[in-house]
């Protein structure tokens, strides 16, 4: 076991020291310990102890205690960026009671470590370790499950998730993000209990449904989920999808088309908000499916519409924030955005930057992706869609012309008492070349003072000037987007 030990952080280790130079057990338990046994990096480091929670307070000077289940948390004193900031210790504990089939009604305090570890979910979260004498305790064969990569409950799964109903949800979490299977009784158990969660928050349930959607098999997830009577309790919508068939580039069901566009966007590792908008782009083709007897095929109009009203009542359902809520409906919402390069103008693609933000207009083209690959195309960035980014780029990059100036034609009228005509103009250019060459030179107070100085001139020669700055930008303009279709691969 020193192996384990070797990964444990200092300030973890000195925490469970000092819990025992004080007379009490120390063992980390949990999430932590089933990580290090799997050679995965923990996320949070949990210890338990005989110590109550005035004792444990009375050893850290920067500790805090503001929960009903005996957790203190104990705040680190290292400064690093990559230094734990908060160390949670949880006192051996029995719990009795669980009326909202998610809180236990009763929790009272042990000094058995067996008692702590007998009110777990999984044999995998049951396993202690003591960071002193580099050993563990197994009572429920956990190293055994982790081996057969098996999620199992503790004791009788109709105990478990009676207890607390998240624990259906938390049983596909586990099994997507381990790739580990879930045992018979177990999964039998999740079907019988499923309806329970419904009285599990919104909020609760969306932290679950987010680490699926964030793992590596999200696809997979969702696929259990509904088998397992999971999925209606968190977006039934989706379900309607099955077995609803598509034509024309479409080969998969509608249910099958989503799934597939949500697991390419976490095969490429994508956010949350690319991977929400993947499982919901197409979720109201089953509200809008006609049958048209012309084509003889089945149509989908306004799906893109619909779908962004559907998208908004399922994540706020589910308490998403309105960020969230507002960029993945954008995205729904302009999914099927014209594409075709022969016919596209740069304005058109103006209007869909504008209709979802610069900020989100990468994240379409992401979903574009997702789409093409859920539909069974085999390229996720042809020709097309390559000249459409190539397009973006040009449509966003800043103008190089006299809009960037920090003086415009109204303004040259009033410093210069001319009248408007084609000698405006060719001031106007004539500063462009003067910025081209100097950037810095682009203030208010040097162009109005050169302007006077300009507007001295005699005609032709400012005529001269003018159109050396106007061949300057178009020359410059023409390098930059040979330069953004070469980054693309595009002419």
């Amino acid at each position: 076991m020193k192996n384990l030990s070797l990964k444990i952080p200092q300030e973890v280790t000195r925490v469970t020291k000092t819990l025992e130079t004080a007379g009490f057990e120390a063992y980390l338990v949990g999430g932590c310990v089933r990580d290090l046994l799997l050679k995965r990096k923990p996320k949070d480091w949990d210890i338990t102890t005989n110590a109550k929670p005035e004792q444990i307070i009375g050893l850290f000077e920067h500790s805090f205690y503001e929960n009903e289940f005996g957790t203190v948390g104990v705040v680190s004193d290292e400064t690093s960026e990559e230094t734990l900031k908060t160390i949670e210790i949880t006192p051996y504990r029995l719990e009795s009671g669980y009326s909202d089939n998610r809180h236990p009604d009763s929790v009272s305090f042990s000094d058995k470590l067996e008692d702590d570890l007998k009110r777990r979910d999984f044999t995998i979260n049951a396993i202690a370790y003591n960071v002193s004498s580099e050993t563990l305790v197994d009572l429920y064969k956990g190293q055994e499950d982790l081996k057969n990569k098996t999620i199992r409950t503790v004791g009788k799964p109709e105990d478990r998730f009676s207890e607390d109903a998240l624990r259906l949800l938390r049983t596909i979490r586990f099994s997507v993000e381990l790739d580990f299977i879930i045992e018979g009784k177990t999964e039998e158990s999740i079907v019988k209990f499923a309806d329970n969660l419904k009285n599990i928050s919104q909020e609760r349930i969306r932290e679950e449904f987010n680490k699926i959607l964030m793992s590596e098999k999200p696809m997979d997830g969702i696929i259990l989920a509904q088998k397992l009577g999971i999925l209606q309790y968190i977006i039934p919508e989706l379900e309607k999808g099955i077995g609803e068939t598509q034509k024309g580039a479409h080969i998969y069901t509608i249910w099958e088309h989503n799934l597939r566009a949500l697991q390419h966007s976490a095969d490429k590792n994508w956010p949350l908000n690319i991977r929400l908008s993947a499982l919901l782009h197409d979720i109201a083709k089953p509200h809008t499916k006609r049958w048209n007897q012309e084509k003889g095929e089945s149509t989908f109009y306004g799906h893109d519409v619909v779908g962004e009203r559907v998208s908004r009542e399922i994540l706020t359902r589910l308490r998403y924030p309105n960020q969230t809520i507002d960029i993945v409906t954008k995205l729904v919402r302009n999914h099927l955005f014209f594409s075709d390069i022969d016919q596209i103008t740069l304005s058109a693609v103006r209007r869909i930057i504008s209709n979802v933000g610069p900020e989100n207009v990468w994240d379409l083209m992401k979903l574009r992706a997702c789409d093409r690959i859920g539909m069974g195309r085999p390229k996720e960035n042809p020709y097309r869609l390559r000249k459409y980014k190539a397009m973006i780029e040009e449509a966003m990059k800043d103008p190089v012309s006299v809009k960037m100036l920090k003086i415009d034609g109204n303004r040259i009228i009033d410093v210069t008492r001319e009248t408007p005509g084609p000698k405006i103009g060719f001031i106007l250019n004539a500063l462009m070349e003067e910025i081209l060459d100097d950037p810095k030179l682009n203030t208010i107070k040097y162009l109005e003072k050169r302007t006077k100085e300009l507007s001295k001139l005699p005609l032709a020669e400012l005529k001269e000037l003018g159109e050396k700055g106007k061949e300057k930008k178009d020359e410059r303009e023409a390098k930059e987007i040979k330069a953004i279709r070469d980054k693309h691969w595009v002419k």
